[in-house]
């Protein structure tokens, strides 16, 4: 399993989970779209040469994102990557993935 970590102007949140979830992301036993949330401000001053969705060149921004964690399937790693960037507003979206053990001790069976 890996982790999608992504950060995401508050009002694209539900869009960019939705599409997350359906891409594979967020399984967990009998459940689907799983995933936790937390509110924060985004800080960013465009270069010369970006075409930002939220603000100016040369202007420093303030904007109230979401930090949206998820976990996967490594194999959907594509996928769900895909969807993010498909509904995700910003020209160039801050996310990380990592590996992560999501198996429960003492059970048999995956996450996938």
């Amino acid at each position: 399993m890996d982790c999608l970590v992504i950060y995401v102007p508050t009002e694209a949140a539900c869009a960019v989970r939705q599409a997350i979830g359906d891409a594979g992301a967020g399984r967990l036993g009998n459940y689907s779209h799983c995933s936790f949330s937390l509110e924060g401000t985004g800080r960013f001053t465009p270069m010369p040469g970006a075409n930002p969705a939220i603000g100016a060149v040369n202007v420093p921004e303030e904007v109230p994102e979401t930090r949206i964690e998820i976990i996967y399937p490594h194999s959907r790693r594509k996928a769900v990557l895909d969807a993010a960037l498909s509904v995700h507003p910003y020209e160039t979206p801050a996310f990380m993935t990592f590996p992560v053990d999501a198996g429960l001790p003492g059970r048999t069976g995956s996450a996938d």
